[in-house]
């Protein structure tokens, strides 16, 4: 199926493996929050046990250096799409208030980024991303 749409994550490609993967399932949990028909409906397997929805759409996951996530986001916010964002200093926090303490402290543009995510007509997320690569 094709979308005209694309859901996306950047990671920075210094990071651990665990880090990747954490990361990952943080980004993609606030385009869920603030982009709700991304979801799709709950799952049901044949004995009826019921699952969480999740999205109608594949998430393509992509890396690249520091440099390509600054470039990144600044033109993610220059389209206004929706955006989440992940610091090295959230590694250091346990919880939500820390973390938003931790991004609020920092301006934009020393956001020292290890991960995006973003969601948006195609084109406009392929704009986004440029230099960015496939993550492996």
């Amino acid at each position: 199926m094709n979308f005209d749409t694309k859901i996306a994550v950047l990671l920075r490609d210094d990071l651990l493996g665990w880090q990747r993967l954490n990361v990952t399932a943080f980004l993609v949990s606030g385009l869920g929050a603030r982009v709700p028909e991304l979801i799709g409906a709950p799952y049901a397997d044949a004995d009826g046990t019921r699952y969480l929805p999740m999205f109608r759409q594949p998430v393509l996951v992509f890396q690249g250096g520091k440099e390509v996530l600054v470039a990144a986001h600044s033109r993610a916010v220059g389209r206004s799409l929706p955006l989440a964002i992940f610091t090295s200093d959230l590694f250091a926090s346990g919880n939500d208030v820390d973390n938003r303490a931790a991004v609020r402290a920092v301006p934009a543009n020393q956001l020292d980024l290890v991960g995006l995510a973003l969601y948006g007509p195609k084109n406009a997320v392929d704009k986004v991303l440029k230099g960015a690569r496939m993550h492996p």
